[in-house]
């Protein structure tokens, strides 16, 4: 008989439990999980509070010389850990986080394998995810941002009465995904380069035909995503198609996400706990709940699933609200990144995202198949 597992919302002084054949389990402090540089190698982390970095692989080695506890092969990386989780992982991670604690081992009796993270290099959480999907105008307050008040009202008030279907686009994935303190590189010419703090939702278990009613339990996980965004457009002439996703949305380094991700028994219902704020430097450009999206993530999840399966480690982003830099309706007028600043996108509950922004320097040797700069054919 299939043993049901029990998700707990909790707070930091709630315990939450772990059903298992051994019985239940409770946590002593809730964790996170990452992917880290440790002593040159790409390491799997369990993270504590935001401050501490357990190597899980040497960390299970550790607690599997206890006469008490089994031997469970450690993940080799993030994604095998998302898939595993439900499978025995989940246990063994809370058999390591509740060992340490009770052991007073996160003091001054800190193990070796336990870091400061500062101390460390934070990766991206997957390295990397198979396919990001990012929903499109998904927060009214980013509708029509460009437009009048007046238009903006009434754009919003049409979406309001007409929501439709959701709209989703690929991000790239490798070459774009970047962690914690990477830089993101303004492309060289590309000078109408734009922020979007997202919430990233990663996918726990392969979904298909996936009810809204039913996704949050395809849900493995939450952390802080950029869609980076190239408002220069394409330049005319050639196909006369002007839309052009990939030239938006695919530059390398436009898919900042991290530091690391929450399980969803830790961070609660995304569609009552989100709060997703901007900053460049210290002027905040961003700020938004839930209550402003148009179509909740569980409706992203069943309209992503609809079009194509959803495999563990695939992240799909819920879109970004008014006070991005093409909009006018927040600052009065168009502002975008510039090298030497840097990107502090944050979402209480799981973490901060600090990005540097750095110029590209012109490449050489190309016979002008290349995006060209957008000067040269918009004012």
């Amino acid at each position: 008989m299939r043993l049901a597992v029990i998700f707990i919302v909790i707070t930091m002084s709630v315990p939450v439990l772990c059903s298992a054949q051994s019985g239940e389990l409770t946590i002593a402090e809730p964790f996170k999980v990452g992917t880290f540089e440790i002593g040159g190698e790409t390491r799997v982390g369990i993270v504590l509070r935001d401050s501490l970095v357990i190597d899980l692989e040497v960390a299970n080695l550790a607690l599997e010389r206890k006469p008490a506890y089994p031997k469970v092969p450690p993940p080799t990386n993030m994604l095998e850990l998302i898939e595993r989780y439900d499978y025995g992982l989940k246990r063994r991670l809370y058999e390591i986080v509740n060992d340490l604690v009770a052991n007073d081992m996160l003091g001054s009796r800190r193990a070796d394998y336990i870091h400061h993270v500062e101390d460390i290099r934070t990766l991206p959480p997957i390295l990397y995810p198979g396919k990001i999907l990012n929903a499109a105008v998904n927060f009214y307050s980013h509708v029509e941002e460009t437009g009048t008040e007046e238009g903006r009202a009434e754009a919003r008030r049409q979406r309001r009465e007409n929501r439709g279907v959701p709209y989703l686009f690929i991000k790239p994935s490798r070459g774009a995904v970047i962690g914690n303190n990477q830089p993101v590189v303004i492309p060289f010419g590309r000078d109408r380069t734009d922020w979007e703090v997202e919430l990233g939702t990663v996918i726990g278990r392969t979904a298909k035909y996936v009810s809204a009613k039913d996704a949050e339990s395809y849900v493995f996980g939450y952390m802080v995503t950029l869609d980076i965004s190239d408002r220069g457009r394409r330049p005319p002439g050639g196909n006369p198609l002007r839309s052009d996703w990939f030239v938006g949305k695919g530059h390398d380094t436009f898919a900042p996400q991290g530091p690391w991700i929450v399980p969803k028994e830790f961070y609660g219902d995304p569609m009552e706990m989100l709060r997703q704020t901007l900053s460049i430097g210290d002027t905040q450009m961003q700020e938004a709940t839930a209550g402003d999206m148009i179509h909740s993530l569980w409706e992203l999840i069943e309209y992503g699933s609809s079009i194509i399966t959803l495999f563990p480690g695939d992240v799909i982003s819920n879109g970004t609200s008014g006070g991005t830099g093409v909009g006018t309706a927040v600052r009065g007028e168009q502002r975008f990144l510039q090298p030497g600043e840097e990107i502090v996108a944050t979402i209480d509950g799981i973490g901060t995202l600090r990005i540097p922004v750095i110029g590209e320097k012109a490449p050489t040797g190309l016979t002008g198949a290349q995006l060209p700069p957008v000067n040269t054919y918009r004012k």
